[in-house]
């Protein structure tokens, strides 16, 4: 599926999302919500394997080009108001999947309003990364954003140095990783500052989770999703074979082709 049209969505408060459509941009289908570090064009090789839907709408959650600011209103609850103003213009959206913080922004709409089907993959809640936020204010206040990737990677994703220094020698790659950092701060605290709801999706027709195999059970990506499951209680649960929490960058074929198999079952 190929990338058609960009589209520009004012949500208030001076700032603004971009959602990048592929396929036909006026058919209802999926609506892709990223999670932090990342951006719609990282998800540019997942929407290309999606066939199951007419389109696929990936969205520039606030704080990352060319969408606007965080601005200094930024909550969790300003991601569902943007994730509900993009939702009335896809009218009749088929389908809504998140990605990590991404995936906790779709299930929290889902609360508000009724949704076909919600897909989740590795989606984190309160506490995940909470250890972390001092030092990410830290390198924020510095405006240090080598730090901010290497806190991130490191103190939360459990990289080690080898792996880190691997991601620095790809210049371009590094760079666009310090770009996606600047939210980092701003989105963990928000996602740390507000008790999560008992229970979540509670509008979904079906809620289908996804896990990455390598992270099953383990800390923090597996464990998040368990506490997450507890407030899930109708969904499905499915793993994906020899993956972790990037699987949109190291397999997004297979993560596209088991997006197909959910809309088909």
């Amino acid at each position: 599926m190929e990338q058609t049209i960009q589209k520009s969505l004012s949500v208030g408060g001076g700032s603004w999302v971009t959602v990048e459509v592929y396929g036909e941009p006026d058919a209802p289908g999926l609506v892709v919500v990223p999670g932090a570090m990342s951006d719609a064009r990282g998800w540019r090789h997942v929407a290309a394997a999606v066939d199951a839907w007419p389109s696929v709408t990936v969205v520039n959650r606030r704080g990352r080009t060319p969408s606007g600011p965080l601005t200094s209103a930024y909550s969790l609850q300003a991601e569902v108001e943007d994730l509900g103003v993009i939702l009335d213009e896809c009218k009749g959206a088929q389908a809504l999947f998140g990605w990590s913080y991404g995936g906790l922004i779709a299930l929290l709409a889902a609360n508000d309003r009724p949704l076909h089907q919600l897909i989740a993959y590795e989606p984190v809640m309160r506490p995940f990364g909470r250890h972390i936020l001092p030092d990410l204010q830290t390198a924020e206040e510095a405006a240090d954003w080598d730090a901010t990737v290497e806190i991130v990677n490191r103190q939360l994703a459990g990289l080690d140095t080898a792996q880190v220094e691997a991601l620095r020698s790809d210049r371009q790659g590094w760079e666009e990783l310090r770009h996606l950092s600047r939210p980092a701060h701003a989105e963990l605290a928000a996602l740390n500052s507000a008790p999560p709801p008992a229970e979540m999706a509670r509008r979904a027709d079906r809620v289908d989770l996804i896990i990455g195999q390598c992270n099953h059970g383990t800390a923090p990506y597996g464990t998040s999703f368990d506490d997450v499951r507890q407030r899930v209680t109708r969904a499905d649960v499915h793993v994906l074979p020899g993956q972790g929490h990037l699987a949109h960058i190291q397999a997004p074929t297979e993560l596209g082709h088991l997006l197909n198999g959910l809309a088909a079952a």
